[in-house]
């Protein structure tokens, strides 16, 4: 073949490539394994009432989600990231430095991290301090002035009223939004404020950058990631009555009959108390939009509105009865807002709390 087929064939190739990648029409979603059951539900109702072929999603926990989302702006990356916490400052700006210039934020609603066990066990109180306490790969020495690796193994090592037990969690892996939540609102919440992890960050800034907001999880076998699957970790806690589960309150209303939630700091995590903040590790759903998709991916405009309708995301909506806290009504119809016009998340956004 002479070099001009050979370029014609080679352009030609090209084309039909780009065809495919154009005529893709089915929504493309990852992302957070709290969210996706909201997601699914959603995705479902559109391939189910619409002439829409049913979007498709996957589980790959919110960081996994962002990395994807994040790679570039073509049709081959996904067009919508589920989040179960706020897009991190880094991730945008990996996502502009890979051309995707303009993404819209979502809120879907609340959620609460559930201390769940297996509902054989006695009722149980457990603090933010005693929860750091249990899980950090480095605790307060005796007299508190040092740092040394975590030797507790029972419960009433770290509170003598606390039940003589062994200290295990099966939680989320680090790719997940549920752990950077968890981390946030109990290790980095109460390491900031500790002279015994900040101090080290003074005493040498540079060297020592992990102890300004303390999250390190200890790797000695007490806490085991159990993947992005939160149902793993359901059945872990069927199996293993000493343990501990770490994950979204859906997962633990779907398994109430056979699980129990401990108290934080004496509040159950009752939606009422997600939803106002009194449960103390509450947080905020999400989802990304990537809008350069919106006019190229048929449906999209249609799926997000339905998943933002009242019916789904109201007071007594679809997604309710699935373990969706509902946002306040102004706030879920600023969120419609922010959709409607493709408002664009800024840094200053992600610096704002949520």
């Amino acid at each position: 073949m002479n070099r001009k087929l050979i370029a014609i064939a080679s352009v030609a190739t090209i084309c039909a490539s780009a065809g495919v990648a154009q005529a893709r029409d089915q929504i493309n979603i990852v992302g957070s394994s709290t969210v996706y059951p909201f997601a699914s539900y959603v995705a479902e109702e559109l391939g189910a009432t619409t002439h829409f072929k049913t979007p498709v999603i996957e589980s790959t926990g919110s960081g996994g989600g962002m990395k994807l989302f994040c790679e570039g702006d073509g049709l081959d990356t996904p067009d919508i990231t589920n989040a179960s916490r706020r897009m991190k400052d880094k991730e945008l700006t990996l996502c502009e430095s890979n051309g995707v210039k303009s993404i819209t934020e979502v809120v879907i609603g609340f959620d609460g991290i559930v201390i769940a066990q297996n509902n054989k066990n006695g009722a149980i109180n457990l603090t933010r301090n005693e929860l750091l306490m249990a899980v950090a790969a480095e605790v307060p020495s005796k007299d508190g002035k040092s740092l040394v690796a975590n030797p507790y193994q029972y419960w009433d090592q770290i509170n003598a009223s606390l039940p003589h037990r062994k200290i295990v969690f099966y939680g989320p892996p680090t790719s997940s939004g549920t752990r950077d939540a968890f981390e946030d609102l109990v290790m980095k919440h109460l390491t900031k404020h500790m002279d015994v992890y900040t101090a080290l960050y003074h005493a040498d800034k540079e060297k020592n950058k992990k102890y300004k907001k303390y999250k390190t999880i200890r790797t000695d076998g007490v806490y085991v990631p159990a993947g992005e699957n939160d149902n793993l970790i359901v059945q872990k806690l069927l199996k293993d009555e000493s343990a501990f589960g770490i994950f979204g309150y859906s997962f633990y209303e779907e398994n109430i009959e056979r699980l129990s939630a401990a108290n934080v700091e004496g509040v159950s995590p009752q939606p009422s108390a997600i939803s106002s903040g009194e449960y103390p590790v509450s947080r905020s759903l999400y989802f990304y939009i990537k809008n350069s998709h919106i006019n190229q991916i048929k449906g999209m405009t249609d799926y997000v509105n339905l998943f933002l309708n009242e019916k789904m995301i109201g007071e007594g909506g679809n997604l309710s009865d699935i373990g969706l806290i509902p946002l306040p009504k102004a706030e879920r119809d600023a969120s419609r807002a922010r959709f409607a016009n493709h408002t664009q998340v800024t840094m200053d956004d992600l610096k704002s709390k949520k």
